[in-house]
């Protein structure tokens, strides 16, 4: 593997100590310890950090007892400190670790008030301050191998996108397409989904975040299907919706207001201007269409290693949009008596500002 993503990642984190005057970092998520490390496991109840000590210049990785050798493969970092299930972790940091760090910073969301209050009884003279800005700018501006492991889970979910077309026919239920899905998503190779995926007919698909249930596709139905997968720790995410039948001219018409909503927030991602006008664009086609009052959730989010980043799309955010960024633009239309549809796609600014759709499955209406 290679390992320079990784040490760079870690001299930016290091200059960043430095400015700011923080003598031990502490990391605990293990999303951004893989990010700087290239280690990932979740340690359920376990704690698992990163700890990054100024004064002796070294950095430590604190795993669990039982996950010692996959992070000693997957990780350059040489201290890889044990942590056994009898052991208290807090005093293994301290035993470890200098004992006088005037200021700690820590990731303030992820750290829970339990964890907090161990950390401060173990280090009680420290200050605390947050990275969690700081790693978040860092993680923004996605890299070309970065790009790369995002294409290939967008090319993995959109063949497991075409094989649940292939299966969906009426009288299936939503939760036997679902495993349908699944089983292809494992498969083609992929590390599983990204989410729990959803896929609701009818009048469900107007649920945003609905569950599948024992409900089969009838005649006339929307079918709506919103999955990714993960894939060398990035993540893809894509939603379409199917008109099962000839549908009515309501619900076509319906589809082509969605349709036109991404086309517009597509072609609003402009290097400088704030990502609130990306939801403005479709948010007021959506309106002017007379649907306003059925668009209810910001028009997209941050995806890469996690399936939800930051920036956060939506309508009030005046951050700027930038080179190194990728984002979903997934505007919906819900309606309780009629169904929902929501047109997904992913999208990436690149090192020249251009705005490139990183999703190739078609945006049309496809029945089935």
């Amino acid at each position: 593997m290679d390992n320079q993503p990784f040490h760079s990642r870690l001299a930016k984190l290091r200059n960043h100590m430095n400015n700011e005057e923080i003598d031990l970092l502490i990391i605990t998520s293990p999303v951004n310890i893989f990010y700087f490390t290239g280690f990932y496991s979740n340690p359920h109840e376990r704690i698992m950090a990163l700890v990054i000590d100024a004064e002796r210049k070294d950095e430590y990785l604190f795993v669990p007892l039982l996950d010692f050798d996959t992070a000693k493969n997957a990780s350059f970092i040489q201290n890889i400190v044990t942590i056994s299930d009898s052991e208290d972790p807090y005093q293994v940091f301290a035993s470890t670790v200098s004992k006088d760090a005037s200021m700690i910073g820590v990731e303030k969301r992820e750290l829970s008030l339990f964890q907090y209050e161990q950390l401060v009884s173990k280090f009680p003279k420290s200050n605390w301050t947050d990275l969690e800005s700081f790693i978040t700018s860092l993680r923004i501006n996605k890299t070309p191998d970065e790009i790369t492991k995002i294409r290939s889970a967008i090319h993995m979910i959109e063949e497991v996108m075409e094989a649940g077309r292939k299966v969906a026919k009426v009288g299936i239920t939503e939760l036997d397409l679902l495993a349908e899905l699944e089983y292809h998503m494992r498969k083609i190779g992929s590390d599983g989904p990204s989410f729990d995926p959803i896929v609701l007919t009818g009048k469900r698909a107007s649920l945003p975040h609905g569950t599948p249930g024992r409900v089969a596709i009838e005649n006339n139905d929307f079918l709506l299907i919103d999955m990714g997968v993960r894939t060398e720790g990035y993540c893809s995410d894509i939603t379409r919706t199917f008109l099962v039948g000839e549908g009515t001219k309501e619900q076509e018409k319906i589809y082509n207001i969605v349709l036109e909503a991404n086309q517009k927030a597509i072609e609003a991602v402009q290097v400088g201007e704030s990502l609130g006008k990306i939801d403005i664009a479709a948010r007021e086609w959506i309106k002017n269409s007379g649907y306003g009052d059925y668009f209810n959730n910001r028009v997209g989010h941050g995806m890469g290693m996690e399936v939800h980043e930051a920036p956060s799309v939506h309508e009030l955010n005046t951050d700027l949009v930038a080179p190194g960024m990728v984002f979903t633009i997934e505007p919906g239309i819900y309606i309780p008596e009629i169904g929902g549809v929501r047109i997904e796609d992913n999208v990436y600014v690149n090192e020249n500002g251009e705005v490139e759709v990183l999703t190739r499955y078609p945006r049309e209406l496809i029945r089935i």
